[in-house]
């Protein structure tokens, strides 16, 4: 029996991904999809490329009482608003992977203080599983509820969680500098996004810290059992799509290159979409672009461990990382859906 599917929110960039990912899934049945802005109008006249693939009609989330039959729902929602429908879907007997970052922090202060909103589910905090494949697969396969990660926060903590497990990276001296494409802005239209004005330029996100600074350093902190602070700085770039970081830090002891490949070899062992790339090899996104893979390069300059990663923000970063979640969950294999290569050129 196929898995039913529900999505909340589908006609974001993260829904249309989420979309193209699953109506090629052998196991999935998408039963129903919402919209407010398209809602009434087939989804297959929202995106032209699922015609003939997906013709079922976009509902509100005003219509949340007739979405039944479902299995598994994802939430692409907002912050802030998506916590309320998760909480509805579980407790109507559905599992849930939820994009926003409404449960992904244990610790519901973290949470308010950087989202400005208090959390009315606090109870369920606890409850959700970060839905980081490569470090929690054995708490997703059970999970009711899982937080997928940011984009930036994944290509971060791929980069460096060999080592900060190991306890060999020195606390505050992780530097993270991130380029995105501006699909990591989302669907929604705004000025800064406008051809004329995102072409041909660079500009940084915010100094003072994103929001999804505070993952990573959950994460690094629960990785070492210490306090792990990072300095974050995002930047957006001139791609559809796409993720580039450069992540620094200074170890605890001096090493070798090829100890620290080692190292990440046998953190990443058997994971299917993680590739270290070979000694003098930097990633580049277009090499993981529409897919599900996280590519890893490593360099020393002078005393500097160099961690570069590349993801596609979309892919690994969102909806290709939900569906792998999603094929946890379900004993399904872990590739199943997301088999295709990068797209070349």
């Amino acid at each position: 029996m196929k898995i039913r599917v529900g999505i909340l929110g589908a006609t974001g960039y993260t829904g249309a991904e989420l979309l193209r990912l699953l109506v090629n899934h052998p196991d999935v049945e998408i039963t129903w999809l919402t919209s407010e802005k398209f809602s009434g109008r087939q989804i297959s006249d929202v995106f032209p490329h699922l015609k003939g693939l997906l013709d079922i009609e976009c509902n509100s989330v005003r219509r949340f009482n007739d979405l039944s039959d479902t299995d598994l729902v994802f939430s692409c929602l907002p912050h802030g608003t998506s916590m309320h429908f998760v909480i509805r879907m579980l407790d109507a007997g559905a599992r849930v992977i939820d994009f926003s970052a409404d449960f992904r922090f244990p610790d519901i202060k973290t949470y308010e203080n950087w989202f400005k909103s208090k959390h009315k589910y606090s109870n369920y905090l606890k409850e959700a599983v970060y839905g980081l494949p490569e470090l929690n697969r054995e708490d997703i396969a059970g999970a009711r509820l899982i937080a997928n990660p940011g984009c930036y926060a994944t290509s971060v903590i791929m980069g460096l969680a060999p080592l900060i497990k190991s306890g060999l990276v020195i606390p505050d001296s992780v530097i993270a500098d991130i380029k995105s494409g501006l699909s990591g802005g989302g669907r929604a239209p705004s000025l800064e996004r406008h051809f004329s004005e995102a072409n041909e330029g660079m500009g940084i996100g915010s100094v003072s810290g994103h929001n999804q600074k505070p993952e990573i350093e959950g994460i690094f902190s629960g990785l070492a059992g210490a306090r792990y602070r990072v300095t974050f700085i995002s930047h957006s770039a001139p791609l559809d799509r796409g993720i580039l970081a450069t992540v620094y830090s200074r170890l605890t002891g001096k090493m070798t290159i090829s100890k620290i490949r080692q190292i990440y070899k046998m953190f990443y062992k058997d994971q299917r979409f993680v590739r270290l790339l070979d000694t003098g090899i930097m990633p580049f996104t277009k090499n993981v672009r529409y897919s599900n893979f996280c590519d890893i390069g490593l360099a020393f300059q002078e005393d500097v461990l160099v961690s570069a990663v590349a993801i596609d923000n979309l892919g690994k970063g969102a909806s290709g990382q939900a569906v792998q979640n999603m094929n946890i969950m379900f004993d399904l294999p872990e590739i199943e859906g997301l088999g295709p290569t990068a797209i070349y050129p």
